[in-house]
């Protein structure tokens, strides 16, 4: 009698420690769907970026569960319910996961469980406060320069730089707490793209990256864009390039080299790009007759060459070199020069050497006077 009791205990205890232990397991609430729609999950395909569909479950009771494999490195996953508008965002990971779903307020949807989701969640709390700080800032300077008043700008200016220093210090530190999760390739990645931080400094960071984050799809993108923009860093080599210009005719940067060129990355569809365009025409006029070329490199989408042109006459472009694979942002000159957002610019000396990037405005003008003075 007494083994029979043993046996029964072992095995309730079995029971309970399966129970207990379901690995990466989905499960949730969801208010206001009704029986019977589905849930499903997908995956970011890291070479293509797009999410990708791995599994369903079904909605009953206002709740669903999915026992989900295990996966061997964690992924940037997305939720999504039958009927509503938009994601949940998580990570994959072998743990519980469970979420919280309003579907007429997706966006506030809750996630718990794993410690992939918990940075996760709090970097994108970070984002949202600063992002609601941002635009209330901006709307509060333009109504600073509307009614002239200079000392309530400048003093909303200096408030910008302490919220954009703050946002770099959270994200390192943030970063320092997670070198083996996700988020830190997801921040490396976001500094890498908003130019936060510079390739260099970036790529000092990266290589505190546990190997087992570095597996991720996430992180080998990463570590391509880095390989390519220390390509194009200050100090090294202009990497060469061939391309259309409006008449179709290839323009090689080799052949069309001043004693000072500047490489400028835009698009017609560009406002930033259009609103920087006056500086550019500015300083080619200034300099033209000193040695200064530009080759404009055109980001336009395929087959809108008629925006292009059209762009290039308004703003008073015509005067120096432009090339364009009407590619977007697949356009293979800009994925050498690792450029992930525009304008960006790149100052050349007569040899082709990368001396300057993303100057604007008098900044630009002067440094190309240095050159030109040298």
């Amino acid at each position: 009698m007494k083994k029979i009791v043993i046996l029964i205990s072992a095995f309730v205890l079995a029971l309970t420690g399966c129970e207990e232990d379901k690995g990466y397991y989905l499960t949730g609430t969801i208010d206001g769907v009704e029986n019977g729609k589905k849930v499903y999950i997908s995956e970011l395909d890291g070479k293509n970026r797009t999410p990708v569909a791995i599994d369903t479950a079904t909605v009953t009771d206002g709740k669903f569960e999915l026992d989900m494999e295990a996966p061997e490195l964690p992924k940037l996953s997305f939720l999504r319910i039958e009927g509503v508008n938009g994601n949940v965002v998580f990570i994959s990971e072998d743990q519980i996961i469970s979420f919280d779903i309003n579907k007429d307020s997706i966006r506030g949807s809750e996630v718990s469980g794993g410690k992939e989701n918990k940075a996760l969640y709090e970097y994108l709390a970070h984002l949202k406060e600063l992002n609601r700080k941002m635009s209330e800032m901006q709307n509060e300077m333009r109504q600073a320069m509307v009614a002239k008043d200079t000392a309530k700008l400048k003093s909303l200016q200096e408030t910008q730089v302490e919220l954009r220093d703050n946002d770099k210090n959270f994200k390192q530190e943030l970063f320092q707490r997670n070198k083996d999760s996700y988020i830190a390739v997801m921040i490396l990645t976001d500094m890498l793209n908003m130019r936060t931080h510079s390739s260099a400094e970036v790529r000092e960071m990266y290589a505190e990256v546990s190997d087992r984050i570095k597996k991720t799809d996430l992180a080998q993108s990463l570590k391509e864009n880095l390989d390519r923009s220390s390509a194009s860093e200050i100090g090294s080599k202009a990497p060469s390039f061939s391309a259309p210009n409006p008449e179709g005719e290839e323009l090689a940067l080799e052949d069309n080299l001043g004693k000072v060129t500047i490489v400028d990355f835009w698009a017609a569809w560009c406002k930033p790009c259009r609103v920087e365009n006056p500086n550019l025409v500015k300083t080619y006029n200034k300099y033209k007759d000193q040695g200064l070329n530009i080759i404009s490199v055109s980001l336009d989408r395929p087959g809108q060459k008629d925006k292009w042109l059209q762009a290039i006459e308004d703003d008073n472009l015509e005067e120096w070199d432009h090339v364009s694979n009407l590619q977007f942002w697949n356009d293979p000159i800009a994925k050498k020069y690792g450029v992930r957002a525009i304008p960006a610019s790149f100052v050349l000396d007569e040899n082709g050497v990368i001396v300057a990037k993303n100057l604007r405005g008098d900044e630009l003008t002067n440094k190309i006077g240095e050159l030109l003075e040298e």
